[in-house]
């Protein structure tokens, strides 16, 4: 889903996102981020993508299995989770040993914050934003039903497709990511190394499954891409 516009009343949520964004600017509660740049973020905070896509990663603190005196850095192991495009919320939950952060996926993603209570101001929008946070709640359930594959391909290719009808943009190849994604964030958030990931990609193409369009954007045919569940492109 994205906040604008609502089916009830198409201008109150324009107005009330631009009420939000004037707030955060007096309240110095919003900031421009470059691409791969890392978003500060803390628990307890809710977070709204005004522009851009931010990505999402997890990080495992893992014990180095080649010291026994604790004398050698501890191992991370770090996965990506996903996006949060324009008009979406986010939020940070730390949980030892494994964290969240975010990162601006691409260039100028401007990103607002405030605390929970501060959205009691908007109680329409309030709102929103809780059906958003189910929306998202039920693709990661997809997500995770896709990753329990057994084989890499059938992972690579769920994922793909996943991610291509949440954010994917018509083009005269098909639906295309409007942004790259990269064969070792595929590989991080699958359980695969990037050379398998690119091995595995050059497969779906052979198949006529997967393209790749303008700078190397990743697409699904027309007829592949299935948005009869997905509000995203409803709302």
């Amino acid at each position: 889903m994205n906040f604008q516009p609502s089916t009830s009343d198409p201008s109150r949520p324009f107005l009330t996102w631009q009420r939000i964004l004037d707030w955060a600017q007096e309240h110095y509660r919003d900031r421009t981020f470059n691409k791969d740049e890392r978003i500060p973020t803390r628990s307890g905070l809710l977070y709204l993508v005004q522009r851009g896509t931010v990505r999402l990663m997890g990080t495992t603190q893992l014990s180095s299995h080649d010291s026994t005196d604790g004398s050698l850095p501890p191992i991370l192991e770090e996965a990506f989770l996903g996006f949060v495009s324009a008009g979406q919320p986010f939020e940070i939950v730390v949980q030892s040993p494994f964290t969240l952060s975010a990162y601006s996926h691409i260039d100028q993603t401007s990103v607002l914050w405030m605390y929970w209570h501060e959205l009691d101001n908007w109680p329409h929008f309030r709102r929103e934003v809780f059906n958003a946070f189910h929306y998202q709640h039920q693709r990661k359930l997809l997500w995770l039903s896709t990753l329990g594959q057994r084989k890499t391909i059938d992972r690579l290719f769920g994922l793909l497709t996943l991610i291509i009808e949440e954010f994917g943009e018509p083009t005269p190849d098909g639906y295309c990511l409007p942004f790259p994604l990269t064969h070792g964030q595929i590989g991080s958030a699958i359980g695969a190394t990037r050379v398998t990931v690119t091995r595995l990609m050059g497969k779906l193409r052979k198949k006529g499954l997967i393209s790749t369009y303008g700078d190397n954007l990743i697409c699904l045919p027309m007829q592949s891409v299935d948005f009869n569940n997905d509000s995203s492109k409803s709302s």
